[in-house]
């Protein structure tokens, strides 16, 4: 019984982590608004076999509905602009290998006058294909009306079904990058003390290098995230949040860039040493500093994803209380690394450069800069969204002066 208690729990795990797959919603959403386009083509198009109209469903149907509005958008301009080409070629010549490169040449000038950007090519590919399944004009005025079956299905699927909230997913995967940090800052404090060779030493730095691929990984997710909250009827804070994971983000992007830095020192000084990097007090301090710091980042990406007030109270202190010990026992440790300066002092240089980097971090990991931060973003946002809808900013400055005045009568 426990192993099958045990069984069933890790398959629901599995079936959770599935569904949480933006690439396994995304199929299954298409699918069903492929299916859909299809059947009410069947009903008003006289077509026998209308599959033009799921087509253009899943061109349209995009994993959040702000691209699904403007991306979708596009996409069926494109593909409605390739077939009225292919209507008109279909009355005036058949297909030959001439006729083929006028219409690709007349789709592509086409395309970019449309201003569909990036599916220029499919204003010439959904002309070939539609120029080479028929060369009746009636059929292929049947083609644009199974287009717009497909473009208006997938446009009310994403509207009534609502596609998911990304927020959760990007959050994951900014703890997960902070996790993965911390790991590699423990390491690099465990070596510390012991002989390292050199190539042990580059090991590290190339694991820190490595991570501008994980943070390239984040922003896609983080961006899908910010598409998810735009226009999204389930969100009341899009703006809030789309900041929040954004400035998380870059404050982790920029300790990465500092961790990369570190790693490239302790490289430097396991070159220029043949022995341990330091003395066992020292290098029992800095590993209680890197510790501290290694902590801090997590503490922060928990801070930035948490969702609930309570829950981002407590991360909140967690982080200060890791700041703290990291401060104090920077101060230690910088009394320590001075003293050993007397020694190696052909090494100073490199003792300032930990120093300075560790600061570099805990003053990115600060609250008072996030918060600082954060409102220049927020500020940023308000500014540009104004700018670009000013008769938006205007209605809402309008609405908000009639409440103010009707409150004020009351």
């Amino acid at each position: 019984m426990p192993e099958a208690r045990s069984a069933t729990g890790r398959l629901a795990s599995s079936i959770r982590r599935i569904r949480s797959e933006p690439a396994v919603t995304q199929t299954l959403r298409s699918t069903a608004a492929a299916t859909i386009a299809y059947a009410v083509a069947l009903w008003l198009s006289s077509e026998p076999a209308p599959l033009t109209a799921p087509l253009t469903a899943l061109l349209v149907v995009q994993v959040t509905l702000y691209s699904t509005l403007t991306t979708g958008i596009r996409r069926v301009n494109s593909v409605v602009a390739g077939v009225l080409i292919a209507s008109a070629f279909s009355v005036l010549v058949g297909l030959s290998w001439w006729s083929l490169g006028l219409i690709i040449l007349a789709s592509l000038i086409v395309g970019y006058m449309v201003r569909v950007s990036e599916f220029v090519p499919e204003v010439a590919i959904s002309a070939m294909l539609v120029l080479g399944v028929t060369r009746v004009a009636d059929t292929a005025w049947d083609r644009v009306l199974e287009t717009l079956i497909g473009a208006t299905v997938g446009l009310l699927f994403n509207v009534l079904f609502v596609p998911p909230v990304w927020i959760g997913t990007a959050g994951a995967s900014i703890t997960d990058l902070a996790r993965r940090m911390r790991q590699l800052l423990i390491r690099m404090g465990e070596e510390l003390s012991d002989h390292v060779p050199v190539e042990t030493a580059a090991a590290r730095l190339y694991e820190a290098r490595r991570l501008d691929n994980d943070v390239a990984e984040v922003d896609a997710a983080l961006r899908q995230a910010e598409d998810s909250v735009r226009l999204n009827p389930r969100v009341k804070e899009g703006l809030l949040n789309r900041v929040v994971l954004r400035t998380g983000l870059d404050t982790l992007e920029i300790c990465a860039v500092v961790l990369r830095v570190l790693a490239r020192t302790m490289t430097d000084l396991a070159r220029e040493r043949d022995g341990a990097l330091f003395d066992p007090e020292v290098g029992r301090s800095l590993q209680e500093l890197l510790g501290h710091v290694a902590d801090a980042l997590v503490s922060f990406a928990v801070l930035v994803t948490s969702q609930v007030s309570e829950s981002a109270q407590a991360a909140e202190d967690r982080l200060a209380g890791e700041l703290a010990a990291a401060v104090t026992s920077r101060e230690r440790t910088a009394n320590l690394l001075l003293d050993g300066v007397r020694h190696h002092p052909d090494h100073w240089q490199l003792h300032g450069a930990l120093l300075t980097e560790v600061d570099r971090i805990l003053d990115e990991l600060d609250p008072a800069h996030r918060s600082r931060r954060l409102m220049e973003e927020l500020d940023r946002s308000a500014r540009e969204q104004r700018e670009k809808y000013p008769r938006i900013t205007r209605v809402r400055q309008w609405t908000s002066t009639k409440r103010q005045r009707h409150t004020a009568a009351r």
